[in-house]
């Protein structure tokens, strides 16, 4: 079965095209990363109004890529939350229209759900189970992954996320929108050794994190270098950005390998925006080779939001016989706060997270 798929939850309209066999056969990605940077973040009526004008252009491109039409698509799957509601509604009604004209069956997926099984894009591909940092937007989550559908949240953050960190704090500096990726590579050109910030609950006992303290840490230390130096040279940025970024992904990192030792589990996947970051994707690699285990990473053009891993999502939940693809109902919800949990099968999570 080939299956169409939808994502706009925020900031980028993506549209895919998944066999449930073969896997990918094309995609298509439009970011509005451009026109929000004018206003210094997501504006969304702006997102709503350009998924609008993107998402037709964009399906008949993935269409033609692939060398199919609408006739060979089996079922239609768009991302039903968590996200900005209208933008949402946006790949929703779309999904749910060309369903109901080619009565095709409709699968509301979640977005996190998308992210969290985006690694399975790549070769070599991780098996079940597997442990999953989860570094999405404003989500910074561990999971334990028995299966397609079988999730048991170990940790999350308890106020700001990493990429919320990463965003507010390039903020600060005045780096800019997109915050996070600007901040990122300054850092490159930056001493993290001569900042000393906090590593909030580094030792905290559990799997759970918390980055709005770094956030203010951030701040204090840029208003103690404006009375200092007055205007801030690059390379003062380029150092508190490197300090940041350090501080960030020792974090992570830690957290990431005490689920891992926790669990049992060898296998690691980190999935969402944030696992982009090439300090992450070192420190976490070499890291698990001395475990003698394994680090997995989607590929750089899926750690962003993008239609292929909706697609893919549904493709493995079809696969997994957890679609009724006879049900004609096309009907439905969107839902902007979507706790992933509830889209587990049923009896199959149980919170793991421990005090160890």
């Amino acid at each position: 079965m080939i299956i169409l798929g939808f994502e706009s939850s925020c900031d980028e309209t993506g549209v895919a095209l998944v066999c449930t066999q073969r896997g990918l056969l094309a995609h298509a990605l439009h970011s509005q990363i451009d026109m929000h940077r004018e206003y210094g973040g997501v504006v969304p009526e702006l997102a709503s109004r350009d998924h609008i004008r993107r998402v037709i252009p964009l399906t008949r491109q993935t269409l033609k890529q692939a060398g199919l039409s609408m006739e060979d698509v089996g079922a239609v799957a768009y991302t039903a939350g968590p996200g900005l509601a209208g933008a949402l509604l946006v790949g929703a009604s779309v999904a749910q229209s060309i369903a109901w004209a080619q009565q095709l069956p409709a699968i509301p997926i979640h977005h996190l759900e998308g992210h969290l099984l985006s690694p399975l894009l790549a070769q070599p591909r991780p098996e079940f189970p597997f442990v999953a940092l989860l570094v999405s937007g404003g989500h910074t989550q561990l999971m334990q992954v028995n299966a397609v559908g079988q999730y048991s949240l170990l940790g999350e953050t308890l106020d700001d996320a990493a990429g919320e960190a990463f965003d507010k704090s390039a903020k600060l500096m005045g780096l800019g929108y997109p915050g996070g990726p600007a901040l990122s590579k300054l850092a490159e050109q930056g001493d993290a050794a001569l900042h000393e910030l906090p590593r909030p609950m580094l030792h905290s006992g559990d799997l759970d994190f918390s980055f709005s303290g770094l956030k203010t840490a951030v701040l204090t230390r840029v208003r103690a270098l404006e009375r200092e130096h007055g205007a801030l040279s690059k390379q003062h940025l380029a150092d508190l950005a490197a300090a940041t970024e350090a501080a960030i992904v020792d974090v992570l990192a830690a957290k990431s390998l005490k689920a891992v030792k926790q669990s049992g589990v060898k296998r690691l996947v980190v999935a969402g925006g944030v696992g982009a970051n090439r300090h992450l994707r070192e420190r976490l690699t070499h890291a698990m080779q001395r475990l003698g285990g394994e680090v997995y990473f989607p590929p750089l053009e899926f750690c962003t939001d993008n239609g292929a891993m909706i697609a893919f999502a549904a493709a493995q939940r079809v696969n997994a016989g957890l679609v009724d693809l006879r049900d004609p109902s096309h009907a439905f919800t969107i839902r902007p706060r979507w706790n992933l949990e509830e889209v587990c099968v049923q009896d199959s999570c149980v919170d793991l997270a421990t005090d160890g």
